[in-house]
């Protein structure tokens, strides 16, 4: 099997050839890469890593449509395709911004509906179908990249506070807010599947670190029928298409109804907050997962041999058939030993079941 082949057999709970590595790295990291390795081509490259992303749909540069929304920004600010503005960080964490709402605080409805969201429809996606080809002849799997989808999305625009109370008080400003970001999500995971994607992966943080971020009737009503939505959009045109879903935290008492939305892998369990053994071992004949080796943890304060153990281990849970892309649960950050890093590929180059 080629690299794309071995990894969709393996996320489909069919068996594998090897278990690929994958993780990012922070900028600081991306050097150290570079230094030790002597390298100029991409550490996914270089570390062969499964897949790689398809292109969004380009965007005009809309920044002057949202500038009227914001007052005074910090100099280096940028505004997203959302309109959101993210002021830069230190000097210390440059990848870091803060982030600006410029709905936050607007209480008039007939305001908010004023906002100019974006039209992916209108947006350039001619150049999808050729990467997803490209990345298909070089043996790789194709994703569409999509992980803040819908409820991220909406409190980045709205300010968390400001979007909660909104669905608290089922207030027609959240009905709006989330409706117009699931028809654009809608949209983006479309145009993806039809350029060739083997992988959508779509996500939202709901879950802090040893809790959930709302109670299941919150999410029931406001984000499962959504989320169900773009995944029903994307599997109607492609029914083999793989669904990977990212959210943070402790989200234990989220999984079947993410199960049920139609999600086909789960990101990142974190060992700091959830018990990976538990969830592997009760999910894994109708789920298979990605992560589970912790970045607050295991990676950045053990030893290469802790790290290589660990990744054993969560393997070893997974079994024979599959199910689990062991990977480090977020970015690598500057506190991660590069010898950790070497460790935790060479225990996914030499795992046997």
């Amino acid at each position: 099997m080629n690299q794309r082949e071995n990894l969709l057999s393996l996320l489909r709970r069919e068996g594998f050839e090897y278990i690929p590595s994958e993780f990012l790295l922070c900028p600081h990291l991306v050097d150290v890469y570079r230094q030790k390795t002597g390298q100029d081509k991409p550490y996914a490259e270089y570390f062969e890593m499964p897949w790689r992303n398809i292109p969004d749909i380009e965007m005009p540069d809309n920044t002057k449509d949202f500038l009227p929304w914001y007052g005074r920004l910090k100099e280096g600010t940028y505004i997203d395709v959302w309109g959101v503005a993210h002021e830069p960080g230190s000097a210390s964490a440059m990848h870091m911004t803060r982030m600006v709402h410029p709905l936050k605080g607007i209480e008039d409805f007939e305001k908010i509906k004023e906002f100019p969201f974006p039209d992916f429809g209108k947006g350039v996606n001619t150049g999808q179908k050729p990467a997803a080809g490209s990345i298909h002849r070089n043996g790789l799997a194709a994703v569409g990249m999509m992980q803040v989808t819908i409820w991220e999305t909406a409190w980045y625009i709205r300010g968390m506070e400001d979007l909660m109370m909104d669905m608290m008080g089922d207030e027609p400003a959240a009905s709006f807010i989330l409706d117009k970001i699931t028809a654009e999500a809608v949209i983006r995971a479309r145009s993806f599947v039809s350029a060739g994607a083997d992988i959508i992966y779509l996500g939202d943080d709901i879950g802090m670190q040893h809790s959930v971020m709302m109670n299941l009737d919150l999410y029931r009503k406001w984000l499962k029928p959504r989320l169900k939505t773009v995944i029903d959009a994307a599997k109607k045109l492609n029914p083999d298409i793989i669904i990977m879903y990212h959210t943070c935290g402790y989200v234990t008492s989220f999984i079947e109804d993410l199960i049920e939305a139609g999600v086909d892998v789960l990101n990142p369990i974190q060992p700091e907050s959830m018990d990976y053994h538990e969830i592997i071992s009760k999910y894994k004949s109708r789920l298979s997962f990605h992560g589970c080796i912790g970045t607050q943890t295991v990676m950045p304060f053990g030893s290469p041999a802790e790290v290589k153990a660990a990744v054993k281990d969560c393997l070893d849970t997974a079994g024979s058939a599959g199910g689990l892309l062991a990977a480090p649960t977020h970015v690598l950050e500057p506190e991660v030993p590069w010898e950790n890093i070497i460790a935790y590929v060479e225990a996914c180059r030499e795992y046997q079941p």
